[in-house]
């Protein structure tokens, strides 16, 4: 009951002290535990640096190995030889991701890759009208008839049952019947035109994407497979350098005993 009492009893709010009105320009006020942090962290250092110091004091100068004319120093900083032709973002994966994965990613980026250059091939037609008409492409339409003097009289336009200003289009091609219903603005429709070369040009864009992912993970898987054989053993002499930029090792052979 008594401790119930007690709780039941306004106490005065203790507050902190606050940094004094004419010492403003110093900050904020420091506490105790905000000092304890900064002195762990002062003291720690100067451990650290009276160590390295110990170390250099004791150090053998006659001390060599073969690491200290391999590897290099840049700003202080060591840094490693290795192809610098690939780009950070796939280094950064090489360093994760072991050679299947990378295989994994270049199955299903080649999947996506045909996929996008078989709905290219449907917009790769400009229509007629358009100002910018891209280099005559190689892909037709062969059609069969019986014998030479029907090819001379074939008529695409009425083969394919449209106009023949509309014969050369891959796509949005509309038949004679559904031409009577529909009006010339809706043919000729220039929204319609932006549009598919809106929707063109960014396919384009994002097929030159894909191709150039696949051509790095082709890279990187080759590294890979590269600093995997350098681990067999063997008397090994690089002979060159291949299309992606790597080094080429032959073996020397052995004599199976």
């Amino acid at each position: 009951m008594s401790s119930t009492l007690r709780n039941s009893v306004q106490r005065r709010n203790h507050k902190e002290r606050g940094q004094l009105v004419h010492r403003q320009r110093f900050g904020l006020l420091e506490k105790k535990k905000d000092y304890k942090l900064r002195a762990k962290d002062y003291h720690g250092k100067q451990n650290r640096l009276k160590a390295m110091r110990t170390k250099a004091l004791f150090k053998n100068p006659d001390e060599f190995y073969f690491k200290m004319i391999n590897t290099k120093t840049k700003g202080g900083v060591h840094i490693q030889e290795r192809n610098e032709k690939l780009p950070d973002e796939m280094v950064q994966l090489m360093k994760s991701q072991d050679k299947n994965y990378i295989k994994l990613q270049r199955d299903i980026s080649k999947k996506k890759l045909e996929k996008l250059q078989q709905s290219i091939h449907f917009l790769d037609d400009a229509p007629e009208g358009e100002e910018d008409i891209e280099e005559e492409k190689t892909s037709q339409h062969i059609v069969f008839v019986d014998n030479d003097k029907k090819a001379k009289k074939f008529n695409p336009a009425k083969h394919l049952d449209t106009l023949p200003e509309l014969v050369h289009r891959k796509f949005n091609r509309p038949r004679l019947e559904t031409l009577r219903n529909a009006t010339l603005d809706t043919l000729e429709n220039k929204q319609e035109l932006k549009e598919i070369k809106r929707e063109r040009e960014r396919k384009y864009l994002e097929l030159s994407s894909r191709t150039k992912r696949e051509e790095d993970l082709a890279r990187v898987e080759r590294e890979l497979q590269l600093q995997r054989a350098m681990q067999q053993k063997g008397k090994k002499k690089k002979i060159g350098v291949d299309s992606h930029g790597l080094a080429i090792y032959k073996w020397s052979s052995q004599r199976k005993k």
